[in-house]
């Protein structure tokens, strides 16, 4: 058995999503709340180009996050995090336990942007914490030259989703380290007046708007509909990474869907 200090080294993993945005190709995704590591990986098998693990209004923390990383791990899915704000020390926890991309919601500003870079990025870039003996992410220092190469290789995704946000985002697209931005019609539609009402006219052109400014900006768009008509539209205008799907809804429907086949109605009982 060779000393610890002998044993062979590897190479960091390479953000493959990253890259594909980078090269502006197009990349298809889910949303993953139902928070469990059994089916994260069934949504795996699926062949999605990314899985979003919700850590905003899904019940995850940092260990259910871990648990459904290493659960997509084996499959082409790449996994995307989206925590529950811009906390640097959450942001720092999930990137060591192998995060390689994240999603930051609620960014209004540039200034906010610039924040949520720093957190990613180790320094003298950020001010991300440097622990890669303990760090799932180097494989616990098997990956000798990760610390050398993480900051070229974590993506940061910003969530515009707020009247504020659309009229500072050629600022927020022009904050270095930002790679994409992501527009939350639900969200955006309430700060519009529309609560409730993401379709409505006004929230769609203001959708619309956004994708093709950031595209024109170099930078990725995404956002999430679970209208394939809807996806292919905003495809076609320039958004890069697109979520076709919610995990909940997807099973809701189905279930839902069976019952009312044999003559059962959707029931609500209970207060939580």
């Amino acid at each position: 058995m060779l000393p610890l200090n002998r044993l062979p080294r590897r190479t960091a993993v390479r953000n493959r999503f990253k890259q594909s945005l980078t090269e502006r190709r197009q990349q298809i995704g889910l949303w993953l709340s139902l928070a469990q590591p059994y089916t994260a990986e069934l949504c795996a098998t699926a062949g999605f180009d990314w899985l979003l693990v919700d850590g905003e209004h899904a019940p995850n923390d940092v260990r259910s996050v871990l648990a459904q990383l290493q659960a997509i791990a084996p499959y082409r899915a790449h996994p995307v995090v989206r925590v529950v704000n811009g906390d640097p020390a959450l942001i720092k926890q999930v990137l060591d336990v192998g995060a390689q991309t994240i999603l930051v919601p609620m960014v209004d500003t540039a200034a906010q942007a610039a924040a949520a870079v720093a957190a990613t990025r180790y320094p003298p870039q950020g001010i991300r914490g440097v622990a890669p003996a303990v760090a799932r992410a180097s494989r616990w220092a098997l990956h000798a030259d990760y610390i050398d190469v993480a900051n070229d290789e974590t993506c940061l995704l910003v969530q515009a989703e707020t009247a504020t946000a659309l009229q500072n985002l050629d600022a927020i697209c022009a904050v270095d380290g930002v790679d994409g931005v992501f527009i939350g019609p639900a969200d955006l539609a309430a700060s519009m007046g529309h609560r409730g009402k993401s379709g409505h006219p006004e929230v769609k052109a203001a959708i619309d708007d956004a994708i093709r400014r950031i595209a024109a900006s170099g930078k990725a768009a995404g956002i999430l509909t679970d209208d394939n008509d809807t996806a292919r539209h905003y495809l076609a205008i320039g958004a890069r990474f697109v979520a076709v799907g919610i995990d909940t809804a997807l099973l809701a429907r189905a279930t839902r869907t069976l019952a009312a086949e044999f003559g059962i109605a959707a029931t609500a009982t209970g207060e939580g």
